[in-house]
């Protein structure tokens, strides 16, 4: 008997990348960034094959000129001096039962620091004294927090909170809403975060619901190039998880929204590209108080005198 044909609204395209071990965080990163999607990475330890792949909704996300968008992005990471491996495409349905479940194979809680627990729903794990916790379930728009330049800026928003002091955050580029959650589970207050995409503010809304934050975050759709130089109020911590062109154009915008004293975290750069930004933002004022190298991706920590 003939199987009947997938319903289009049961269906995902599954867009997979064949590369090497190390171009894996900036295939990811890239994935995420063209698609607005959680990339996953599959490596099978016997036959050495490294995948990259991101789940698409529509059959229309997926385009000839999206395959374009996605080679080029493939060959600037070589210019970059980073040996990508085959870089293969492949495009494939599957039904999204499927991809559902493969999700809760690789999706682990994780801890940040003794501050923070970042768990799914259908793993139960017990809190320790103080520790505060996000429930996330990993969606097609929904970032897992694993990824290293997500990471840092968990870990330094836990290191940068003082008890019993009030203390002002603003995540610029929000995509998930994970660093504006874990701000407003830590204590943060006020908690402000905007996005240009409209789909991941709408995403972002959803999850601050979903872990009981949503009125204490203030989430809206703007464009970074196009807001006021000089903002209505400036904040203690500063997150702009951007790419970077946007941080060199835009660093007088992001270092205005920062309290004297205050501390900037920047991620999502690459290593190659890191000593620019650095240089950037110490001319203009700020001086880097830490930083971390993690493959090819490196952040930072940055402070504004007093």
């Amino acid at each position: 008997m003939a199987r009947s044909p997938l319903k289009p609204e049961k269906v995902l395209r599954k867009v997979s990348v064949s590369i090497s071990p190390e171009s894996e965080e900036a295939t990811l990163e890239l994935l995420g960034r063209m698609f607005g999607q959680t990339p996953s990475f599959y490596s099978n330890a016997e036959t050495g094959e490294q995948v990259a792949t991101v789940y698409l909704q529509k059959k229309s996300d997926w385009s000839r000129r999206a395959e374009q968008e996605l080679r080029a992005g493939l060959q600037y990471l070589q210019e970059c001096g980073l040996d990508i491996g085959p870089g293969t495409i492949s495009v494939e349905s599957v039904r999204k039962e499927d991809w559902a479940e493969s999700w809760k194979k690789h999706f682990k809680p994780m801890e940040i620091g003794r501050s923070l627990l970042i768990r799914p729903s259908w793993i139960k794990r017990k809190l320790k004294q103080g520790q505060k916790e996000i429930i996330l379930d990993p969606g097609l728009s929904f970032g897992t927090g694993q990824h290293a330049t997500t990471k840092f800026c968990l870990d330094q928003l836990a290191a940068c909170r003082r008890d019993e002091t009030k203390q002002a955050f603003l995540d610029i580029g929000t995509g998930s809403g994970i660093l504006a959650i874990a701000a407003a589970k830590l204590g943060y207050a006020p908690v402000e975060a905007f996005d240009f995409d409209p789909e991941a503010v709408r995403v972002a809304k959803a999850n601050a619901e979903q872990n009981l934050v949503l009125t204490r975050i203030r989430l809206s759709r703007k464009d970074l190039t196009k807001i006021p130089l000089a903002p209505a109020r400036p904040f203690d911590v500063v997150c702009a998880n951007l790419i970077y062109d946007l941080l060199l154009e835009q660093k007088v915008r992001i270092i205005n929204r920062l309290k004297p004293g205050g501390h900037l975290l920047l991620a999502g750069i690459l290593q190659t590209q890191f000593g620019k930004i650095r240089s950037a933002y110490e001319k203009a004022g700020l001086r880097m108080i830490t930083h971390q190298v993690e493959k090819e991706w490196e952040s930072g920590a940055f402070t504004k005198a007093s």
